[in-house]
């Protein structure tokens, strides 16, 4: 009678692990290369990811403090975690990255026909949503209905967003309009971090 060594995977095990790799592999290779060095992430970052349970995370901060590499180091740790122990059968968990300028011209009125509602109704379903430098982008009328849906979607759903801004959620209102505004701060709740330090561009790489 044959027995197994319990260091061994079980078909189900070996095939997971398999699946992690391959979508870890795919996100690494879609991560900007100014961002794949390793960094450590804030202590509240990490406690973020180790019990998100559906909130969202802001991170805020002056002008190049590492906002938006830790922002794509997070959601790679957070695809990892979603592979970890005790997790739910999922299939693959699906990320998707924005800057904001080009998210509000990909969903401005005069894209090609039918194009800003499809990847409205993307977004809205995604696991996890990264919008980079949301205050950057400029406002129109049509895009802040159309980032009204998105975020609705996702209050409702409690499907998570990270994002990366200069400002706090409260003063977005400009660039988002207020019902987005006032369902991010309540999404983030009490997962807004803090960056700080120096311009880390001023002599050194980003």
């Amino acid at each position: 009678m044959s027995s197994s060594s319990a260091d061994e995977l079980s078909p189900r095990e070996s095939f997971l692990l398999e699946r992690a790799s391959v979508a870890l592999n795919r996100f690494d290779d879609e991560t900007p290369e100014i961002y794949r060095r390793p960094i450590d992430l804030p202590a509240q970052v990490q406690d973020w990811v180790a019990g998100w349970g559906g909130r969202s995370l802001f991170l805020t901060g002056g002008i190049g403090v590492g906002k938006t590499h830790t922002a794509w180091k997070t959601c790679r740790r957070w695809l990892e975690a979603q592979y970890g122990p005790g997790q739910p059968w999922q299939g693959s968990p699906v990320i998707k990255t924005f800057r904001s300028t080009a998210l509000f011209d990909a969903l401005r009125p005069d894209a090609p026909e039918g194009e800003g509602r499809t990847l409205s109704k993307q977004l809205q379903r995604v696991d996890l949503l990264f919008i980079d430098d949301l205050a950057a982008a400029r406002p129109s009328t049509w895009t802040q209905e159309r980032l009204f849906e998105i975020f609705d979607e996702r209050y409702i759903r409690r499907r998570p967003v990270i994002i990366t801004c200069d400002v706090l959620p409260n003063q977005l209102s400009e660039v988002t309009g207020p019902r987005v505004a006032s369902r991010l701060a309540e999404m983030c709740g009490n997962s807004i971090v803090l960056l700080e330090g120096r311009d880390r561009r001023q002599g050194v790489a980003a």
